[in-house]
C-alpha cells in the first residue's frame, strides 16, 4: 500500500470540443458539438455550453441538432487532437517514466517512478500529499500555458481512485483522495462509478438491492461471485472496499477497440438488432477516434439464446476510422449470423489497429464523394450520348463506329469540404469550413491568436482555396 497519493490521473475537459473553441475565437463561449454528420453519426464531445442543453458523448447527432439547434456542428479534426495530445503526454512524461495513456486527452502517471520519487518517499503522508497538489498544480499551469486548454486531475493511492477523484474534479479542478479515506468517498456512490459495471451487471446488482458501493461492500465477496462469477465478482467486491493494486503501465498498445451491450430481453426482431448494431458501431468508432487510432478489421459478436456465442469478421482494404464503413460492415457481417430464437449480447469491435494519419481523416468521405460525382458524370453523358443519337440518326440504327477519344478532359471529382476543415485562401490566408451546400462553401477567416474573423463565401472549386494543417493553439 502506498503511504503518498502519488497516482495522478489528468482528463482534459470536453478536449475535441475545447481544441475546436481555443482553435476558433468565434466559437469561445458558444456551443460546440464534434461527431459524425452523416444520418447515422454520433456526438463524439459535446462543450459544456452545449452539455447545457442535455447533450453529451455517443447521443445519436439527430437528437444532438434538436437539443441545441444553434450549436456549431463540426467533424473531427483529429491530426490537430493529436498535435494538442503529444504536448500533453510530453509534459506527463517530464514528470515520471510511467505514463499509460487511455486515449488522447487522458493518462496515468505514477508520480513515484520520476524525479520526484525519492522526496515522495522521503516524506510524511501530509507532507506527501502536499507535494502532489503542488505538482499537479503546476501540472495544469504548464499544460494551459502550452496549449490554452484546461484539464481535471485526480490524485490518490491507486488508478481507481485517481479516476474517480478527476472525476468530481471536473471541470478544471484539482480533487486529492488521502490514503485510507477510500472507503469513505466510494461507499455513497452508485454501483456504475466502479470500472467494469456497465448497464447488464448494474441491472443484475439492483434486482439484487445493491444500488450503492457501500451495498457491495456489505454484501461481501461470496454474493458478489454468486452474482456476477468468480473473477467479475471478486474484482467488483475488491474495488467496492478501495482496493486497487493495478501498475501504471507505459505506453498501452492496445490490439483492439470494441464495445458490447448484454440485453435484458432477448432480440429477435431483425430491425432491432441492426439498430442495436449501428449504435454499437458508433460507440466503437467513438473510442477508436478517442485513441487516435484507425482499425482494418471490423468483427461483430453474437451471443444467441442458447448461450452459443458466434463471431464474424471481415478485413478492409486499408484502416479506416470511417463510421459509416464500420456501420455498414457490421450490419453486413450481421447479416450473416442466424439470430432465430433471439440474441442476449451484441458487440462490434475494430482489431488490426494502426496510428492516425491525416489522410485517413477524410478519405472515405472524399472517395464516397468522388464516386457519386462519377456517377452523375457518366449518366449525363450517357443521356447526352442518346439525345444526339436520336436528333441525328431519328431512331435509325448506324452502324458500330471506332471509339473516338475525346478531346475534352475529364471532368475532376467534386471538392469536398467538412465543416470545422483547415483551409487557407490565397488572398485572406488561413480559416475554417462553416458549412458548404448547393455548389459553395463558407469560411470564417480567424486563428487561434486573433479576434472573431469574417466570413466569406466561394465556388467549392475556387482555386485559391486549399485545405491546411492545423494552426498550434499558442504561437511558436
Amino acid at each position: 500500500m502506498r503511504t503518498v497519493p502519488s497516482i495522478i490521473h489528468l482528463d482534459m475537459d470536453a478536449f475535441f470540443a475545447a481544441v475546436e473553441q481555443a482553435a476558433k475565437p468565434s466559437l469561445r463561449g458558444k456551443p460546440v458539438v464534434v461527431g459524425g454528420l452523416g444520418g447515422r453519426g454520433v456526438v463524439s464531445t459535446a462543450s459544456y455550453e452545449a452539455r447545457r442543453f442535455g447533450v453529451h458523448s455517443a447521443m445519436p447527432m439527430a437528437q444532438a441538432r434538436r437539443l441545441c439547434p444553434n450549436a456549431a456542428f463540426l467533424s473531427g479534426r483529429f491530426p490537430a487532437y493529436r498535435q494538442v495530445s503529444e504536448i500533453v503526454m510530453e509534459l506527463l512524461r517530464e514528470l515520471s517514466p510511467l505514463v499509460e495513456p487511455l486515449s488522447l486527452d487522458e493518462a496515468f502517471v505514477d508520480l513515484e517512478a520520476g524525479p520526484y520519487g525519492p522526496a515522495l518517499a522521503a516524506a510524511g503522508p501530509q507532507e506527501g500529499a502536499q507535494m502532489v497538489l503542488a505538482i499537479a498544480e503546476d501540472l495544469r499551469a504548464d499544460i494551459e500555458a502550452r496549449t490554452a486548454l484546461t484539464g481535471s486531475v485526480g490524485a490518490a493511492g491507486s488508478k481507481l481512485m485517481a479516476k474517480i477523484a478527476s472525476e468530481q474534479a471536473k471541470p478544471d479542478g484539482l480533487v486529492l483522495v488521502e490514503i485510507g479515506s477510500e472507503r469513505a468517498v466510494l461507499s455513497p456512490m452508485p454501483v456504475r462509478a466502479l470500472p467494469g459495471v456497465g448497464p447488464a451487471t448494474e441491472q443484475v446488482l439492483r434486482r439484487a438491492g445493491l444500488a450503492t458501493v457501500a451495498d457491495l461492500a456489505e454484501a461481501g465477496e461470496g454474493e458478489l461471485v454468486q452474482l456476477l462469477g468468480r473473477a467479475h465478482g471478486a474484482g467488483v467486491y475488491a474495488m467496492s472496499i478501495g482496493l486497487d493494486e493495478r501498475p501504471v503501465v507505459p505506453d498501452r498498445d492496445a490490439k483492439s477497440v470494441s464495445v458490447e451491450d448484454t440485453f435484458e430481453v432477448d432480440l429477435a426482431d431483425r430491425d432491432r438488432i441492426l439498430h442495436e448494431v449501428d449504435v454499437l458501431a458508433a460507440r466503437c468508432v467513438g473510442r477508436l477516434r478517442a485513441a487516435g487510432r484507425s482499425g482494418r478489421t471490423v468483427v461483430l459478436k453474437v451471443r444467441r439464446f442458447d448461450f452459443s456465442t458466434l463471431t464474424r469478421s471481415e478485413t478492409l482494404r486499408a484502416p479506416t476510422d470511417d463510421e459509416a464503413v464500420i456501420t455498414e460492415t457490421a450490419r453486413r457481417l450481421a447479416t450473416q449470423v442466424d439470430t432465430t430464437g433471439g440474441v442476449r449480447l451484441l458487440g462490434v469491435g475494430v482489431s488490426q489497429l494502426a496510428d492516425f494519419t491525416q489522410e485517413d481523416l477524410f478519405a472515405q468521405a472524399a472517395a464516397e464523394a468522388q464516386a457519386v460525382a462519377e456517377a452523375e458524370v457518366a449518366a449525363q453523358a450517357e443521356q447526352q450520348g442518346e439525345q444526339q443519337a436520336e436528333q441525328q440518326g431519328e431512331g435509325r440504327a448506324e452502324p458500330e463506329a471506332a471509339p473516338v477519344r475525346s478531346e475534352e478532359p475529364e471532368p475532376a471529382a467534386v471538392r469536398r469540404w467538412m465543416p470545422g476543415q483547415d483551409v487557407s485562401h490565397a488572398r485572406y490566408g488561413p480559416g475554417w469550413v462553416q458549412g458548404s451546400g448547393v455548389g459553395r462553401v463558407t469560411v470564417r477567416f480567424e486563428t487561434p491568436y486573433s479576434v472573431p474573423g469574417r466570413v466569406r463565401t466561394f465556388l467549392i472549386e475556387d482555386p485559391e482555396l486549399e485545405p491546411a494543417d492545423p494552426l498550434p493553439l499558442r504561437p511558436q
